[in-house]
Parts: C-alpha cells; sequence; structure tokens
C-alpha cells in the first residue's frame, strides 16, 4: 500500500509540475492570455507543497520524483501534444520508474 501511495503522489506531483509549467508556455509560445500565469503558480505551489509529504529525506524524495516525472511527461506528450511515444521513449520511462523503484523502495537499515 505504501508503494501505491507513494507512486501516486510522485504522478499528482508531476502533473501539477507539468501543468504549472505548460500553462506560460501557452501564453508565452501560443499567445494565450496572461492570465494563465495565476493558476500556473498555483499549480507549482502545489507542486513544491506536495513533495513535502513523503516521509523520506528530501535528496532521495527529489531523485525518486524524477523518474515518476519523466514517465508522466511521456504521458503528457501522448495526451496533450498528440504525439505517440516511440518504442525508446517508452523503454526509458521504463528505465526512469525502475530507477524511481529502488531508490524509494530498497530495503534501508536507517
Amino acid at each position: 500500500m505504501f508503494e501505491l501511495k507513494t507512486i501516486a503522489l510522485f504522478a499528482l506531483t508531476a502533473l501539477a509540475e507539468i501543468v504549472g509549467c505548460y500553462l506560460p508556455y501557452l501564453w508565452l509560445r501560443q499567445d494565450k492570455s496572461i492570465w494563465l500565469l495565476i493558476p500556473a503558480a498555483a499549480c507549482l505551489a502545489l507542486f513544491a507543497w506536495l513533495l513535502t509529504l513523503h516521509p523520506t529525506a528530501t535528496g532521495r524524495v527529489y531523485a525518486a520524483y524524477g523518474g515518476v516525472y519523466i514517465f508522466v511527461a511521456l504521458l503528457w506528450l501522448w495526451g496533450v501534444d498528440g504525439v505517440k511515444p516511440t518504442m525508446w521513449d517508452i523503454i526509458g520511462g521504463s528505465i526512469a520508474l525502475i530507477g524511481m523503484s529502488i531508490i524509494m523502495f530498497a530495503p534501508r537499515n536507517a
């Protein structure tokens, strides 16, 4: 159960970060409303807060989070950008998730 909660929290964290970065992109590159910066800032604040909810050392959380971020970004590529991930994208994302699992779930003495 701990593992599923951790992965779900990481996925929500990644989504908050991606949305927080995507909205300014829309404003800057696609000429959308500057008002998008308000929900973008809220998403980035949510992202930072979500990272604090993990009960382990911050360096370990940040390192492991990167693996989930890679995987969620590839899902974003497919779902939002409409670009189907390649086999290499899937392999790389899978390796990133394996790395996250090793970092977060390996047995520890302390």
